[in-house]
């Protein structure tokens, strides 16, 4: 598994908390930045891990942001991208389980380092379960080929 990692200036911590999560998991990644504190653009980082997810460079992408917000709204209008806005540990799982999600958003400012790791563990260590949800997902993808 091949993952695109990326924050902005308000997702650093939380962002180096996953890498770091990742590296124990024995999980490849790639950084995508910022690699700064003061203010910069959401969309200037998710737009491009989303690009690599939908184009196959990547197989998931994790978003960090303050409140994970801005990062999901940016990556699910990048076509194949199913970008889910997690904060809890339930709802990690679900997406996984039930809507494929292919990238990850939280928020630093809404969750902490512990309750991120657990989610991002569960997010990434989740498969899909097909049968009645594969269904769903094709109506998306359908609609996204319209």
């Amino acid at each position: 598994m091949k993952i695109a990692i990326a924050s902005d200036h308000g997702g650093l911590n939380l962002r180096e908390e996953i890498k770091s999560l990742m590296d124990e998991m024995g999980i490849e990644y790639e950084d995508f930045g910022c690699e700064c504190e003061t203010s910069v653009d959401y969309p200037d980082y998710a737009l491009p891990v989303a690009e690599k997810v939908a184009g196959g460079e990547f197989d998931k992408g994790i978003l960090i942001c303050g409140t994970g917000i801005g990062m999901s709204i940016s990556a699910n209008k990048v076509k194949g991208i199913r970008c889910a806005l997690v904060h809890d540990v339930f709802s990690a799982k679900a997406t996984r389980e039930h809507n494929d999600s292919n990238i990850l958003a939280m928020g630093e400012r809404v969750i902490g380092p512990g309750l991120a790791r657990e989610i991002a563990k569960v997010w990434l260590s989740t498969d899909f379960e097909g049968g009645r949800h594969e269904n769903r997902v094709g109506k998306i993808t359908a609609y996204e080929t319209k």
